[in-house]
């Protein structure tokens, strides 16, 4: 594997990874379908993903969680179960996008980048429900839910068709996503009560 591919495949994981902490399953789903198509090369450890069983129960666990999320405060308690979740998902399919490098690496590699990027997207997502929960009493949920389903697929799909535009992307993503929950956070301070003397 040369420097570029090894650059592309790191760009991949990390986007896919990233994807992740929008949604555990889309990004899975994703990577299934381009292994089972032959767009993507992954190590021995994840050929398992193309698989028919693999396919099928990526599908159903997609579509479970895509649609719970709109369900009012089902879509809080999701983020506390999909939140390590999203960090072994980023995990594994970071280090599966690394065919070509030992065992320890493709591992070490998962889990600083891929376990890195999916934390930081979930962290920021679940700060911004958290927000608009408090703020809209669930209300805005739906529109933060959306935005979020779009994302996941569009920057799966992304990454693996032009992997270092999907990082850009991504990156800048998140960069808007912590802009955001640090206002929110800014303003509920000033609303906060001031401590009893």
């Amino acid at each position: 594997m040369d420097i570029i591919q090894i650059a592309l495949a790191v760009c991949m994981g990390v986007a896919l990874a990233a994807s992740c902490g929008f949604r555990v399953f889309v990004p899975l789903l994703v990577v299934a379908f381009a292994v089972r198509l032959g767009g993507v090369h992954v190590n021995e450890s994840l050929e398992w993903i193309g698989s028919d069983i693999a396919l099928w129960c990526l599908g159903c666990a997609t579509m479970a969680e895509l649609l719970g999320y709109y369900i009012p405060w089902v879509d809080n308690a999701l983020d506390t179960i999909t939140g390590p979740l999203a960090l072994v998902a980023g995990t594994i399919i970071m280090s599966g996008m690394m065919p070509d490098l030992p065992g320890y690496m493709q591992w070490g590699v998962g889990i600083v980048g891929g376990a890195g990027a999916a934390g930081a997207v979930q962290a920021g997502t679940t700060a911004l429900r958290g927000g608009s929960s408090v703020t809209t009493g669930g209300v805005a949920n739906p529109v933060v839910s959306t935005a979020e389903n779009i994302m996941a697929t569009i920057g799966s799909l992304l990454a693996v068709v032009a992997p270092v535009l999907a990082l850009l992307g991504l990156l800048g993503l998140i960069a808007v996503v912590a802009v955001i929950v640090h206002k929110i956070r800014r303003r509920k301070a000033k609303v906060a009560p001031a401590p009893a003397a």
